[in-house]
């Protein structure tokens, strides 16, 4: 079995539905443009060889002229030989001097460019292809930062601590207090002091049947840190009794592997969804198990659920789905309240805002939406307390976001690829979203305009979160690193 760590996307649903094996990795982590030489598409090299070429091009604007040893690592990254590199390296640098130099910049006709249609009417591609004023960017030993300039709004962004791994950082996730992180790897999990930086814990996973690989897809922490529960590939939910270091229950019963977990917010229930598409809810200190199911329509029974997230007080459960909706049940009735179109691609990621009033989705269709569940949460709260059986309000295909109770009110736009993983700060002023385009972008959830571009891994972003605490940003990544970030308003 080789490295696994994501599905393919809803653009890919023959192989997906045929696969018997888990998964593997992206296209963007295992494409021989990066690996085993570069591809070239038509007399071009592949978009991953030259993007990465742009971020090394950026971050040296200064003296654009590699080492040897710095034209070792490019070939090395890229595939590319010297004289490939040596070639790409001149015309790039010709190209810079002339915009600079006051010739019209073309790459705004090109058909592939990324504009963020925001206020501030700065591009995410703007800040890749342009130099970067020098109090407008920030480097460090091999990442930078890029500011976006047209914003009020400072923000200040500091790498804290690395955390290497033997192997891909497939989630990360932070206890409710703040004090600790734990990430999830290839048979293990592991857990760290966010102060200190030091390893408390190593939780070492074996599989019913003895395997070369077994990845831990999620992580999350009971609400009062004393537990940590983790889904894996052999399709098993683990509750860890941290200060043990031993399980202290399995939940069986997902038929595919399980791809992402949540807790509610009281510590009863723990929500996991699985490649089989299914969403099943565990009572932790009781045996209640409710399984809600998907309709067995043409896409979603090809789909799988990748995402899971259950609202602050516990009456919803939404799904991120691979057939590109994103889906709504009532928690108590088990109903199916909402399906909601607007992504044209699997959604990887799904995280509810703080007061349960938003909702924030991140997609393989390289976007981030924000949808207004306000009207929906009320309901379903109302419902609750007057034990009546909430009303589907699914929105048909046709539907226009007008007529539906959830409407999608913003939409970030300025990633280069997959959105991998989303999430929100304790306040739910700023949004967080990682990518297989190796960055980070942080974004204003009020008018979704960009605060900055965070390139901190040299692969897939394969998970962010937030500290419920504020402050504090954790990034997993498929280059075997997890780092924590804090951040502050200038």
């Amino acid at each position: 079995m080789s490295d696994a760590a994501l599905p393919e996307p809803a653009s890919q649903p023959h192989e997906q539905e045929h696969s018997t094996s888990s998964p593997s990795l992206p296209q963007a982590v295992t494409s021989p443009s990066l690996v085993d030489g570069p591809q070239r598409k038509g007399r071009r090299f592949a978009e991953e060889t030259t993007d990465y070429l742009k971020a090394w091009l950026h971050r040296h604007s200064d003296y654009p002229y590699p080492s040897e040893d710095e034209k070792a690592h490019l070939c090395h990254a890229t595939g590319l030989s010297r004289t490939q590199l040596s070639g790409w390296m001149v015309k790039a640098r010709r190209r810079h001097r002339a915009v600079r130099g006051g010739e019209v910049d073309r790459t705004q006709d090109r058909p592939d460019s990324k504009r963020l249609e925001t206020k501030n009417h700065q591009s995410v591609e703007d800040f890749r292809l342009q130099p970067v004023p020098s109090e407008y960017r920030k480097e460090g030993c091999d990442w930078v930062v890029l500011y976006n300039p047209n914003v009020k709004e400072t923000l200040d962004i500091n790498l804290v601590h690395t955390f290497v791994h033997e192997s891909f950082v497939c989630c990360v996730h932070f206890s409710a207090d703040g004090r600790y992180l734990a990430t999830g790897c290839n048979h293990t999990a592991q857990i760290f002091d966010t102060t200190t930086g030091e390893k408390v814990c190593v939780l070492v996973h074996d599989g019913v049947v003895e395997r070369e690989n077994l990845y831990i897809r999620c992580v999350r922490f009971s609400p009062d840190g004393e537990l940590l529960v983790t889904g894996a590939d052999d399709l098993r939910i683990r509750i860890w009794d941290i200060a043990k270091g031993r399980v202290q229950q399995v939940f069986d019963g997902h038929q595919r592997e399980v791809y992402s977990l949540d807790f509610s917010r009281d510590g009863r229930f723990i929500i996991s969804g699985s490649r089989d598409n299914t969403i099943r809810i565990w009572g932790l200190y009781d045996k209640f198990h409710k399984v809600l199911t998907i309709n067995n329509d043409e896409y979603s029974l090809r789909s799988g659920i990748l995402s899971v997230t259950i609202s602050p007080d516990a009456t919803l459960v939404a799904a991120g789905m691979g057939d590109t909706t994103l889906r709504i049940w009532d928690v108590a009735s088990g109903i199916l309240l909402e399906r909601l179109r607007g992504h044209k691609d699997s959604i990887y990621s799904v995280a509810f805002t703080s007061d349960g009033k938003g909702l924030v989705s991140g997609s393989a269709d390289k976007s981030v939406k924000y949808w207004d569940v306000s009207v929906l949460a009320a309901r379903s709260a109302e419902s609750q307390l007057g034990n009546e059986t909430p009303t589907p309000t699914l929105s048909r295909p046709s539907s226009s976001s007008d007529r539906s109770v959830v409407p999608c009110t913003m939409d970030f736009v300025g990633h280069r690829h997959w959105v991998l993983s989303v999430s929100v700060t304790p306040d739910s002023r700023w949004v967080a979203s990682g990518s297989s385009d190796r960055c980070v972008h942080f974004w204003d959830s009020r008018n979704a305009s960009l605060g900055f571009v965070l390139e901190g891994h040299k692969n897939l972003v394969l998970s962010v979160d937030l500290s419920p605490m504020g402050g504090l940003l954790a990034t997993g990544s498929s280059d075997h690193l997890a780092r924590i970030w804090n951040y502050t308003t200038v």
